[in-house]
């Protein structure tokens, strides 16, 4: 299924501002990207494989650093498997739920295993830049699913707390040595019941710099948009607005749902990052 609907109307959405005027350029991809959405609530429909190969072809064409492809996923259909990584988690309900759960994973792994078997020397991937290569990889690939799945009829929601107990994730999927789960991916067909839309993201001048990075302009839209994110959040039965949110989600270690110790878990995990 492609998806028709106008950007114009979805800059608006997009933004929370209707004042908006419409992009001057558009096309089918961009409709696809500012229709987004995290989608939390799926009808019981399986994601068929013809889904997933469309999905992780899409994946393999994004971009990988020096072409050196650090990345896997896995997919998990089966209930229990789904159940029990719920639980790991944060016992989110929809992970569950979900027909297609992808969690995608750093994987130095594979290299590791090359140099082995060849017998060759690997020391650059002990250092950070290879764990952020890996975890970058990884994430440029899954975007691209996401669009994909998207531009199918499919919604999707990023899982990040996948990463709050990452050994347990580790022995759940058997992963071996040198490969870190990043984050899950939910993938289904959309609930049309669900009332979560377009969510409004902060304005382009707080994230577009021209030639040098200029902080008071940047910051100086921040409180018009808590007030079109709180507008939003009223609309959907949620509450609060952007500046509360960001304050209290790194408020400190607390906050973090155990992702304080990610550090700790890379280098239980075969990926010393010196």
């Amino acid at each position: 299924m492609t998806t028709t609907a106008a950007p114009g109307l979805h800059v608006h959405d997009r933004y929370g501002d209707a004042d908006l005027p419409p992009l001057t350029l558009s096309n089918e991809t961009l409709a696809v990207q500012l229709a987004h959405r995290s989608v939390r609530s799926f009808l019981p429909d399986s994601v068929s494989d013809e889904h997933l190969t469309a999905m992780v072809a899409a994946a393999q064409s994004a971009p990988t650093s020096s072409n050196l492809q650090a990345w896997s996923v896995v997919a998990v259909r089966d209930a229990a498997h789904k159940s029990r990584l719920a639980a790991l988690a944060a016992e989110q309900r929809f992970v569950e739920e979900a027909p297609l759960l992808l969690v995608w994973l750093a994987d130095l792994g594979r290299a590791r295993r090359l140099a082995a078997r060849h017998e060759r020397p690997l020391a650059g991937a002990d250092y950070l830049e290879s764990t952020f290569l890996a975890f970058l990889d990884a994430t440029l690939a899954a975007q691209n699913a996401v669009v994909a799945a998207e531009s199918l009829g499919l919604g999707t929601v990023c899982v990040g707390a996948i990463r709050n107990r990452p050994e347990d994730v580790a022995r759940e999927l058997d992963l071996p040595p040198h490969v870190f789960a990043v984050f899950g991916l939910a993938v289904g067909w959309p609930d049309p019941d669900e009332r979560a839309g377009v969510k409004p993201r902060l304005p382009q001048s707080a994230v577009l710099h021209r030639e040098r990075y200029d902080a008071p302009r940047a910051d100086a839209g921040i409180d018009a948009y808590d007030a079109r994110l709180r507008a939003y959040n009223r609309r959907v039965g949620l509450a609060g607005g952007w500046t509360e949110r960001v304050l209290r989600r790194l408020a400190g270690p607390g906050s973090l749902a155990g992702r304080d110790r990610i550090r700790d878990a890379l280098v239980g995990l075969g990926l010393p990052s010196r």
